[in-house]
């Protein structure tokens, strides 16, 4: 079993065959899908997969930095405390939360608020947290080092950072996994010298589907069972067996999202 830690299946590129979708997922060996957050607009959908499918789609809830925005972040991150107080049981994690400053660096001081702020949620509610690391590393560990870093944990999704990077998330966050998705299979991602260096019982297995698709399917709609691609180059790189790769992430998976 493959378990993808992070993918948005409940985003509209998957309306016209969202069943046949996640059917083509099953028979490729994935066996859960977790779904992150995007903001106020993308919960319902999210909750109707969730219900749809239990024991296959699980909820994570948080607020996306791109959805961070000046006249509307304080209401939506109202709306995710209440749903995360409320309903605890119903998510696996705090996510996506974090700092993209790829698309428009104005929005920093508001972005590390909200990441702050949600992360003192996660630990209000004893969950690990999904991390959105885009052009922002420096600033990712600004805020997390205003926490104490043994009761803190959580993943940094689709993560590309260098042995540099890797190596300050294993020495100064150590309950930090590393999700591997499908830059991990283009060809100058540089990812061949990252990814031997990340420890067996740190790595973790994502689509971020429908985005970021891998080679060969790069530029094309992405989807959960994409994910072997995704596998198989992990596990090339770790020189290892795709069995053992997908049993170690499995584990993994498990011991995090405290999936049962």
């Amino acid at each position: 079993m493959i378990i993808d830690t992070h993918s948005h299946i409940y985003a509209e590129q998957f309306d016209e065959d969202r069943t046949e979708m996640l059917q083509r997922s099953k028979e490729k060996g994935v066996g859960k899908i977790l779904m992150p957050n995007i903001d106020g607009e993308s919960i319902e959908g999210m909750m109707q997969l969730k219900a749809q499918y239990p024991e296959f789609c699980y909820a994570m809830m948080g607020l996306h930095p791109c959805s961070v925005k000046p006249d509307s972040y304080q209401d939506e991150l109202t709306n995710v405390y209440e749903l995360l107080k409320s309903n605890t049981s119903d998510f696996v994690a705090v996510g996506e939360i974090g700092i993209d400053l790829y698309w428009d660096k104005s929005k920093l001081e508001i972005q590390k608020e909200a990441f702050a702020k949600q992360i003192e949620w996660s630990i209000e509610f004893d969950l690990p947290f999904a991390i959105h690391a885009r052009d922002s590393f420096q600033e990712i560990f600004e805020v997390m080092d205003s926490f104490d870093s043994s009761i803190i944990r959580g993943v940094f999704h689709c993560f590309s950072g260098n042995n540099e990077v890797l190596s300050t998330i294993i020495s100064k966050y150590p309950n930090f996994y590393f999700g591997l998705g499908g830059v991990s299979t283009f060809k100058n991602s540089g990812m061949d010298m990252v990814i031997p260096n990340i420890p067996d019982d740190k790595m973790l297995l994502e689509t971020d589907a429908p985005y970021l698709a891998p080679t060969p399917y790069r530029g094309k709609r992405n989807e959960p069972s994409y994910i072997i691609e995704i596998a198989q180059k992990v596990a090339d790189f770790k020189q290892m067996s795709l069995d053992r790769l997908s049993e170690i992430t499995t584990i993994n998976a498990k011991q995090l999202f405290e999936l049962l």
